[in-house]
């Protein structure tokens, strides 16, 4: 717990408010705001990859063609071209997304509130990966669930893994099969129409959290879990982490009975996402800009996950094990027993190193001697001699 959760207040505080904790990441993101510090530790897309002069065309257009509209209150739902959009990149195999299936939301974030508000009372069952991703664990736990960690492997989730005695009276199934955060995974095809066979037959709605599955850097990603039982899943989505965080905007696709829950729940939120920020995401995305601005995302991010590879080989000690992800934004690596990644990152970060402790990862049973390296916003000359630091103090780490 950090200094800023022991701060007292003259009133009295909701039990919920007093179990609120400050996310790992985001106080480690305060370290590296200093020049000195190379930061492996957060999951911010690369600058280089921000399209700035379509933003800035797209802003005007609106400002200047449609300022009335898109400075003033809108739907809930979200701007209806944006929703046909998204449910027209959807809708492939067969599978027909409908618009009325998709909440625009205040980043993927917002989304996860959402459903633990729709879905989760307290001490209901909450079915996660192992480890999963800490933004989820967050969000869920102003809920009070009761966490069951799923089994998982190298390959990410094991769908054999999920009897009856694991999943009763579950109210969902929150998983990242496409390069997950922390671990950088993905979840191979068999598991998938596995997990899709189940799927069909629960009774809990598996949540499918698909922030990073655009950065296949093979350019092949295998099909979502929506495209093989669209009823069966709610598949969140973000404009985030292929075109700029700073515009807050992601989506859910749901089946409409739950979607309905899903507005009311936002209505009472925040009334609907920025109104602006929806019509500059559609404007640049309407006449194919996402299909030739990915496969650059993809080119870059390749190359930085090589070098950083080619670093951790170079320079880490036997006995340490990472793991060769084909997409996403993060490796995950796994130290001897004894080291414990925090109380190594107190020394990491005196040598002006940074990276994420995975520990807070883990719904249970916490993994210290394990800890996440994002490369994607790090040059490669600068990752070597970052992860060389790295390296250095796991030798010396009594």
């Amino acid at each position: 717990m950090n200094q800023a959760d022991l701060r007292a207040t003259p009133w009295q505080l909701s039990e919920r408010a007093r179990k609120l904790t400050s996310s790992a990441i985001r106080e480690i993101l305060k370290i590296t705001e200093r020049p000195e510090v190379v930061s492996f530790a957060g999951g911010l897309p690369s600058l280089a990859t921000f399209p700035v002069e379509e933003m800035r065309h797209a802003s005007e257009h609106i400002l200047r063609d449609q300022p009335a509209a898109a400075l003033q209150y809108s739907a809930t739902e979200g701007f209806m071209p944006l929703r046909e959009w998204v449910a027209a990149r959807y809708s492939v195999n067969g599978v027909n997304i409908r618009p009325t299936q998709v909440l625009i939301t205040t980043g993927s974030q917002q989304a996860l509130d959402l459903l633990g508000k729709t879905l989760v009372d307290p001490d209901s069952r909450v079915l996660v990966e192992t480890p999963t991703y800490l933004g989820a664990l967050q969000s869920f736990s102003l809920f009070e669930p009761n966490y069951v960690q799923v089994p998982t492997d190298e390959h990410g989730l094991i769908p054999e893994g999920l009897d009856a005695s694991l999943t009763a009276n579950a109210r969902l199934l929150y998983a990242q099969p496409n390069f997950q955060n922390p671990t950088g995974r993905c979840l191979p095809l068999e598991r998938r129409r596995a997990l899709a066979a189940i799927a069909e037959k629960a009774a809990f709605p598996i949540i499918e959290d698909d922030p990073y599955g655009a950065l296949d850097y093979a350019g092949a990603p295998l099909p979502t879990l929506l495209s093989m039982v669209p009823d069966h899943i709610v598949h969140l989505g973000s404009f985030s982490k292929v075109l700029a965080p700073g515009l807050r905007v992601g989506y859910v696709i749901a089946p409409e009975d739950l979607h309905f829950k899903l507005v009311q729940a936002k209505q009472a939120t925040d009334l609907h996402t920025p109104s602006l920020t929806q019509r500059i995401v559609y404007e640049v995305v309407k006449g194919g800009f996402w299909d030739t601005h990915i496969p650059t995302i993809r080119t870059l991010y390749r190359d930085q996950c090589q070098a950083m590879l080619d670093a951790l080989a170079r320079h880490m000690p036997a006995g340490i094990e990472w793991n060769q992800p084909e997409g996403g934004m993060f490796i995950w690596v796994t130290l001897p027993k004894h080291i414990d990644s925090m109380k190594l990152l107190e020394q990491s970060i005196a040598q002006n190193v940074a990276f994420v402790p995975g520990g807070p990862f883990f719904a249970n049973e916490a993994q210290h001697n394990t800890m996440r390296l994002s490369f994607v916003t790090v040059p490669p000359a600068t990752i070597d001699a970052g992860v060389a630091k790295l390296g250095a103090l796991i030798r010396a780490f009594a």
